[in-house]
């Protein structure tokens, strides 16, 4: 006998709720934000210095890290090119 599942999946009951696009934009914006904090580990940028070569804040930096806070696209690509990396977002 063939197991199948059985029931809806997490995006179905997701979208089911209403809130599956707010729970996909959270999910990227904590990826990004551990992708940009991992390189900055790897690299010896303290949040400090991402300050100073952003021209920026230290909060502005923690805000950039802090899941809570809306980024801006500059404000990732920015920081990502400090980094050595950059941002690629498309449409799906």
């Amino acid at each position: 006998m063939s197991q199948e599942n059985i029931g809806s999946s997490t995006g179905d009951f997701l979208k089911e709720d209403g809130i599956l696009e707010e729970t996909q934009a959270q999910a990227i914006k904590e990826v990004i934000a551990w992708q940009l904090a991992e390189a900055m580990k790897m690299q010896q940028i303290s949040k400090n210095k991402m300050a100073a070569v952003l021209k920026a804040s230290r909060s502005q930096v923690d805000r950039l890290l802090d899941l809570q806070n809306d980024i801006t696209l500059r404000s990732l690509q920015r920081a990502a090119a400090v980094v050595g990396r950059r941002v690629n977002i498309e449409l799906v």
